[in-house]
Order: C-alpha cells, then structure tokens, then sequence
C-alpha cells in the first residue's frame, strides 16, 4: 500500500518491526502492520500544513527543528497510544467514569492538534470535544461558570475543554474583557468548583502547552502563509503577540492561585509538536488507572434472503456523479 516514507516523500511504508514475543505472521503483527500503513495515509493528510506553506517558510521551520521525531517512530508510537485509548474509553463506559480534560496554552501552542490525535479513532458518543465561541450578552450576565456546566460529562463519558473556564484568568484578562474584580472572584472561586466537580466523581485534569516566543512567532508566520490554515488567526490571536509579557504574568498568577492538589496543571513542552502530542497523550493515559473490561463476543448474523424481493431500480440523478 502506498504510504509516507521517514522523508516524508511518497514511498513504501516501512516495515513494522516485530516485538520480541509476538509470532511471526501472527493475527497482531498483521493488524499492527495494516493499521501503520492506513495510518501512514490518514496522518499524510493530517501532516500536509507543511507541503501548503511557502518554500522559504518551510526551510525555515525545519532548520529550527533539526531533531524532531522520525516520523515512522512517531506514527508507531501514536498507534499503540491510540489504541490504549480505546480500552480507556471502554474502561470510563463501562464502570460509568466521569472525565473533564482541560487543554489551555497560547495562541499556535499545539491543543488542537494533540485533541484531534486523542479523539481520531475514538467513539465521539463517549469523548466529547467543547469548544466554545465567546460568550453572548446573555452569558456575560451569568454566573460564569454556568455556560461550562452544560457541558460536563454524564457517566460514561469524557470530555475534553479546547479551552476552558481558564478564559477569564488569560484573555479575558489580558485584553481587558474581565474587571479586576472579575479576575479576582475567579481567582477565589475555581478552587472550590473543581473540588465540587472532583467531588461529584468527576476526574479533572489539566494540561498547558508551553512554547517559547520564538516558536510562536514561526508557527504565526506558517499560518499567515498558508491559505488552509489563516482561518486560525483572529485579531485576538496577533494581539496575544503584542501582550506576550501580559500573558506571561497572567499565566505565572494562574499557575501559583489553581494548582491544587485534586486537580493539579500538568505542563506539556510544545515546541516539537510530535512529541508533544505523544507525551500528553503518554501522560493521560498514566494518570487514569484503567484496564481490559469484558466485552461480549460479536457474531455477524445470517442476512435473510427473500426470493421474491427485488431491488429497485433508482433513477440515475439520484446518485453523486463519479468524478473520480
């Protein structure tokens, strides 16, 4: 099957090497073996960002990341992570856990990316993704906590904040959205409503993804030249460039005044994306104590012939005309 070579190029994919103890031929080594090369082509397209930028971008880019992770051990790694993913997921469902993921960090600092990594191969029924817009006239009227409260997971579920109710000690501070006295009663308050949340049987875990200015400052210039990707600036995003130093403070008092021992920050180097994405992943999948659940067997049934149904014939406009 064709797939990426370590160069990145078009290319065989790479053979899997076998673990000590797994059979030669066996059913394992055959599934791992098909899963690589399936996601050699899933991740190709996930990993395009880089063919879509300018030449002189990209060369840049590379000469500052001259030993990131070779792209084969990578996808190897990220499998074997993904599908211990699966047997939590399973874990959470079946013992009905409760499970909010926090993901915060600046602006182009890599949430996104390890999020839709975590969830890729995921059942979107069991993890969640809460994303949201800014809040509406009416929502600035509320508690603040209270539009985040919808969205909290039932029994069976996990959750995952792409950003959080960590808004109003970052940007709504920074850029002057929240009072002193907002951010102060924010202060105050989060403690107390995560031990509630912890309390009520919900495991919370934040993550920060960290990265240097420098690399802000590259992965800005990588998506102001690449038309897939400018969608992702805002006007509030280059803002955060001008106020770096202001959002450094702010993150520093977030930091001393939320770190509490039932649901502590957990913070992720993100200069290298890759590794990264496979050290938070890593990271999350040790912090919650999960293990093989029992499954029941699935037999396919026999389908049910009637000699006398005939399958209609649709008319050809129906269908989406084969381009391709």
């Amino acid at each position: 099957m064709a797939g990426v070579s370590t160069a990145g190029k078009p290319g065989k994919v790479p053979a899997v090497k076998t673990p000590v103890n797994t059979p030669l031929n066996s059913p394992a080594q055959d599934w791992l073996q098909a899963e690589l090369a399936d996601t050699f082509d899933e991740d190709f397209e996930l990993e395009l960002e880089d063919a879509q930028l300018s030449l002189e971008i990209s060369r840049i880019y590379k000469e500052k990341h001259p030993n990131t992770i070779d792209r084969h051990e990578y996808f190897h790694a990220l499998i074997r992570m993904q599908s211990e993913l699966i047997k939590l997921q399973d874990w959470v469902q079946y013992h009905g856990k409760k499970v909010v993921v926090l993901f915060e960090g600046r602006d182009s600092a890599g949430k996104g990316g390890v999020i839709k990594r975590l969830t890729q191969r995921l059942n979107p029924r069991v993890v969640r993704t809460v994303a949201l817009p800014a809040p509406s006239d009416r929502e600035k009227s509320q508690w603040y906590f209270q539009r985040y409260v919808p969205h909290l997971p039932a029994g069976g579920e996990i959750v995952l904040f792409d950003r959080s109710w960590y808004n109003r000690a970052g940007v709504e501070r920074v850029m002057g959205f929240a009072s002193d006295e907002q951010v102060e009663q924010f202060f105050n308050d989060v403690p107390e409503f995560e031990r509630m949340l912890v309390r009520s049987g919900i495991t919370v875990i934040k993550y920060w993804f960290s990265i240097t200015d420098e690399e802000q400052q590259m992965r800005f210039l990588m998506r102001i030249h690449d038309p897939m990707k400018q969608w992702k600036l805002s006007p509030m995003d280059l803002q955060s460039r001008v106020r770096w130093e202001q959002y450094t403070k702010a993150k520093e008092e977030m930091m001393a005044r939320t770190n509490i021992p039932e649901a502590p920050w957990y913070i992720v180097e993100g200069n290298d994306k890759k590794r990264a994405r496979l050290n938070c992943i890593d990271h999350l999948l040790g912090l919650i104590p999960y293990e093989p659940v029992p499954h029941e067997d699935v037999h396919l049934p026999e389908r049910v012939f009637n000699p006398d149904y005939e399958r209609a014939v649709l008319p050809p406009e129906l269908y989406v005309p084969a381009k391709y």
